[in-house]
Order: C-alpha cells, then sequence, then structure tokens
C-alpha cells in the first residue's frame, strides 16, 4: 500500500497527535504527578520511581515482539491496542487505594509505552512506506516533539485544581475518545504488510550482521542514558557549574525548543545527508556543548542546553531512519524493538545514576555525560553506511 501525497499527510497528522497523547500521558506524566501521588498514599517519592524504572524495564522486554506484531500485521492495530491499555494503566493509578494497585498500574503504563510510542509509530510508518518512510517519520517526531510543552501544564493545572487521580481519568478519557478517534479513523490498514515483501525489492539480500546490530544499539544506548540523566538533572548540574537556581532553569527550559529546532534541520538541510552522518553529528553536540561550558563557565550555559537539546532532537528521528537506511524496511518493527531495548534499561537506570553523580562529582559529572557521548560517536564513526558497503 502507497497512499497519495494528501492521504499521506492525513496520516502523518493522525499518527503524530497519537504520539502528542502518548509521550504526554507516559513520560512526561512522572515529572508531575511522581509526588502527589507518593502524598496521596503516603509512599516516598523514591517509591513512584521506581515504579516508573519497572515500568521502562518491562517496555524494553516487550518492544521486539510488539515490533513483530506491526511487521506482521501493520500498525493500526497495535496503536488502538495501545490506547485501551494506556487508558486501563490510568484507570488503575487513579483509583488505587495502596501502593500494589498503583505499581500495577505503571507496569500496565509500560507495556503499552511500546505499542504506542515512537518505535511503534515509526514500525508502523514504514510498514506503510517502506524505504521512502524518511519524510513521513521526520513529520510525526516535529509533532510529538511538542508533548511536553503541552502535557506538563495540562497535567499541572488538573492535578492543581482537581488532583492527581482526576488528572489520570481525563488521561484514560483521552485515550479512549481521541486516542481511539484519532488511530482507528486516520490511520490506514496495511493492505500487504512487511512480512509479505521478505523476498521483495524492498528485503535485504541478508539480515544485518550481528556486530552491526550490537554497535548501534550501543551508540542508542549511549545517547539514551545521557538523554535521560540530563532530564531529570539539568537544571541541578547547570547550578553546580556557576549558574544561579533562576539562570539554570532558564537555561534548562530551553531543552525542548532546541529539540524540536534538530528536528527542523532534519526536516530541511540534514534530509539531504545520509542518516548516518546526521547520527555523527547528533552525537557530537553534547560532547561539543561540555567542551565549551567547561572552557567558558556558566556563561555558555544556554549554549551547551541548545546543542544538547538539538542532538537529543535529531537522534530521536535518527532512531526510526538509521535503521531503515542501513538494513531496509523488512523486519524493520522486530529490528526496533531490539535496538531500543537496552537504551530503555539504561533510561530506567539513568536517573538514579546520575542523581548519585551529581550529589558526588557535581558539574564534573558532565565530563562523564561527554565520555559516554563519545563512546556512541565512536561506534557511529565504525558504521558504515550499510551492512554490507563501503565506508563512508
Amino acid at each position: 500500500m502507497n497512499p497519495g501525497g494528501d492521504n499521506r499527510r492525513r496520516t502523518v497528522i493522525a499518527v503524530g497527535l497519537g504520539q502528542l497523547l502518548a509521550w504526554g500521558s507516559s513520560y512526561y506524566l512522572l515529572a508531575t504527578l511522581a509526588r502527589p501521588m507518593a502524598a496521596g498514599l503516603g509512599l516516598a517519592p523514591a517509591t513512584v520511581y521506581l515504579m516508573f524504572s519497572a515500568s521502562l524495564l518491562l517496555a524494553a522486554a516487550l518492544g521486539p515482539a510488539v515490533g513483530g506484531l506491526i511487521d506482521r500485521h501493520g500498525g493500526r492495530r497495535v496503536l488502538l491496542a495501545s490506547n485501551a491499555v494506556f487508558a486501563t494503566a490510568h484507570l488503575l493509578m487513579a483509583t488505587a487505594q495502596g501502593p500494589l494497585q498503583l505499581g500495577l498500574g505503571w507496569l500496565l503504563l509500560g507495556a503499552a509505552m511500546p505499542m504506542g510510542l515512537y518505535d511503534a509509530a515509526f514500525s508502523t510508518l514504514v510498514s506503510l512506506y517502506r524505504a521512502d518512510a524518511r519524510r513521513s517519520i521526520v513529520g510525526v517526531t516535529l509533532l510529538g516533539g511538542f508533548s511536553s510543552t503541552l502535557s506538563w501544564p495540562l497535567t499541572a493545572a488538573l492535578e492543581a485544581h482537581y488532583g492527581w487521580r482526576v488528572a489520570c481519568t481525563v488521561w484514560a478519557l483521552a485515550h479512549l475518545t481521541l486516542g481511539l478517534g484519532i488511530h482507528g479513523w486516520l490511520v490506514p490498514r496495511v493492505e500487504r504488510p512487511l512480512e509479505m515483501h521478505r523476498a521483495g525489492s524492498d528485503a535485504p539480500a541478508a539480515g544485518p550482521p550481528a556486530v552491526t546490530m550490537w554497535v548501534l544499539a550501543g551508540a542508542f544506548t549511549c545517547s539514551g542514558l545521557v538523554f535521560a540523566g540530563m532530564a531529570t538533572q539539568l537544571p541541578r548540574i547547570l547550578e553546580k557549574v556557576g549558574c544561579t537556581p533562576a539562570a539554570a532553569v532558564a537555561a534548562a527550559s530551553l531543552f525542548g525548543v532546541s529539540q524540536v529546532a534538530g528536528r527542523l534541520a532534519e526536516a530541511g538541510y540534514l534530509n539531504r545527508l545520509h542518516p548516518l552522518l546526521a547520527a555523527r553529528i547528533s552525537m557530537s553536540m553534547h560532547p561539543l556543548g561540555v567542551l565549551l561550558i567547561t572552557l567558558f563557565g556558566a556563561p555558555f550555559a544556554a549554549v551547551f542546553t541548545i546543542l544538547h537539546g538539538i542532538g537529543t532532537g535529531l537522534m530521536t528521528i535518527i532512531k526510526g531512519t538509521l535503521p531503515l537506511a542501513l538494513f531496509g524496511p523488512a523486519g524493520f518493527g522486530r529490528r526496533a524493538g531490539w535496538l531500543e531495548a537496552p537504551s530503555r534499561v539504561a533510561q530506567a537506570a539513568a536517573p538514579l545514576a546520575f542523581g548519585i553523580g551529581v550529589d558526588r562529582l557535581g558539574g564534573h559529572v558532565l565530563w562523564i555525560s561527554a565520555g559516554i557521548g563519545l563512546t556512541g560517536l565512536s561506534g557511529l564513526l565504525w558504521l558504515r553506511r550499510n551492512a554490507s558497503g563501503a565506508r563512508t
């Protein structure tokens, strides 16, 4: 199936809006509701953070199987199922009277993540458009990039006026109405799933070398580890390098805008480049920012945040476009699940690890994050443009 231009734009908008809902009600939920949940049930906030980490581990475990389902049946059914699972998870949390039910709700949220976040969205687009899915992936990430901008104020306002239980209930209703409507009416079915094209021209001659998969998964894990660490500790780190609390928050607030700027760069200039070169540029942004803030101190806090944000925004797209360019569309969903699984495990551990690092090392923890970024970059420099092609 290869829908025309109008149908493709409709699909990209629909999947992108679905990502706004999915990210806002999962990853970005913790920042605003973790402490109210803990206070409401008499728990330590760390207990809720631990529940979220467990949800990421479950998401990592389920990712390859979910990707395989999309390869075999297309993504529409999986995205629809994600809305039902997300809604059930939120209703469990909204009605929780103790830690057991709350933890079950978070675990169910983790089960929904590989069904409804970017890996499922990208796999859906590849199942529809195959090797021509790059533009569509970029379009979806441009819409999804505004999720934190919209969801954090909405969730915070609902919690402040009505409490965290009502906030969870509203997200559940959003999935049962908006989410099911968007995915049910606007995302097309796949007439011939990718599993049926393995013998066609889109399929690679052989599976990718194991070492290539491991190196790429390692690079994505390095990126995810730095992203999760900075996402939870960035204002504190900027204070440790000499910023006032107000200046640290102001500089950190540039992160979201910078992510979108990076994705716009991919939509404009960088889409002319091979995704592997774009990946190398992306992975170099954080170490470059660390070098500048180390040399020039607090006045370069905004520059550091902007570079880090651009690199993170680019990497979101690259996680879809680079495996597609290297390995082709056949088996994309399962492969994407395997590539993302180690990153999710790392992201589960990153908040605690970076928190301890900031406590003990202060701003010098940035040298650790830069080293992680350079490790990922070295792997990308080793990779070739395709599984068996010439080195770039």
